[in-house]
């Protein structure tokens, strides 16, 4: 199962001071708006996603149809395919993609600890 891109995406308290901070570890800004409360960040083939106020608690990410420098993949799974395997293997989706659609699409899951796992396709 190929679930596309993985990053982290950090629910931050200080966009500016997480900023920092990861630069200081070497990441260096790949793409986002930090006047949007939004920052990717790049360091070799790990990404990591700052977002201040968007959500509550950290959240693992894949993108399909990316690879980890976010160019667009010639064949992908696509994200609906990917929610029917996944219900289909017993996981419980938190939110679905609307499976009469095509194009963009997201569904949320979860790990057995809590651990929000957010699988989102940008085209």
């Amino acid at each position: 199962m190929e679930l596309g891109a993985f990053s982290i995406s950090l629910a931050v308290k200080d966009i500016e001071a997480s900023k920092v901070f990861y630069q200081r570890l070497g990441f260096t800004i790949f793409g986002g708006d930090q006047a949007q409360n939004w920052l990717i960040m790049k360091n070799g083939d790990h990404i990591i996603g700052l977002f201040q106020g968007m959500f509550e608690k950290n959240i693992i990410t894949f993108n399909p149809g990316w690879d980890q420098d976010g160019k667009p993949l010639d064949t992908f799974t696509d994200v609906r395919e990917l929610q029917r395997q996944l219900k289909g293997l017993g996981l419980v989706m938190n939110t679905e993609a609307d499976e009469t659609t095509t194009g963009p699409a997201s569904f949320m899951t979860a790990d057995p600890d809590g651990n929000s796992i957010l699988v989102d396709q940008h085209r």
